[in-house]
């Protein structure tokens, strides 16, 4: 192959690289979640880090002893953590394709319980 060739060839690939990783980023930015209890007591919302973003109770939540609130809570938290890296692993799946990365992300997803 001719070197030039080559090299535009390999420029080409970055910039294609550079560009689905601005992409993903833009993607990954709004890829959050959000989950309601089944009552709908609690309202969680999460980044795509799975990082809590807001906490919403309904007045249906006073009604609730302060142990079975703080379970809901949690297991309500862990409900829109497990969407959020759902979504954001379909983000990255989108953009990289599989890989040995990305199986290593969803190896470290927690499922929800």
């Amino acid at each position: 192959m001719d070197p030039a060739q080559w090299l535009a060839d390999y420029n080409n690939r970055l910039a294609e690289a550079a560009a689905g990783a601005k992409a993903a980023a833009e993607g990954l930015r709004t890829a959050g979640a959000r989950a309601t209890s089944p009552r709908g007591e609690v309202t969680v919302t999460v980044n795509a880090a799975g990082a809590l973003e807001d906490l919403a109770l309904t007045p249906a939540a006073r009604r609730l002893e302060v142990e079975a609130l703080a379970q809901l809570i949690v297991t309500t938290a862990r409900q829109a953590r497990h969407a959020a890296g759902a979504h954001a692993t379909a983000i990255l799946t989108h953009h990289f394709g599989d890989g040995p990365a990305l199986d290593l992300i969803r190896s470290h997803a927690e499922a929800p319980r």
